[in-house]
């Protein structure tokens, strides 16, 4: 189950990198964590998940929370996926650019 969060954080974290490369956005750090809940009863699937976005650079904010909303709602296909079980939820932590 472990290995499907993985595969959830990977999904996204492509959509993102793409979008602001096409967005011309100067990123130069993304890390995507999750933490979730399982149901207790078997099958035990995933009931609350929720992403953190930690994205260095100087970026627009905005650009940034397009590409994370774009990717939740239109690309990533696993969070589709994992959408008919689970509410997912977003958190976004910009870094300082060095």
């Amino acid at each position: 189950m472990e290995l499907v969060l993985i595969g959830l954080c990977g999904c996204t974290a492509y959509d993102v990198v793409s979008i602001l490369e096409k967005k011309r956005e100067p990123f130069t750090s993304l890390e995507v964590r999750a933490q979730a809940e399982r149901a207790p009863d078997p099958p035990s699937v995933y009931t609350q998940i929720k992403l953190t976005y930690s994205v260095g650079g100087n970026v627009s904010r905005k650009a940034v929370e397009d590409a994370v909303r774009l990717s939740k709602e239109k690309y990533c296909s696993v969070s589709a996926m994992l959408g008919k079980t689970a509410t997912i939820t977003t958190q976004i932590e910009f870094l300082n650019a060095e």
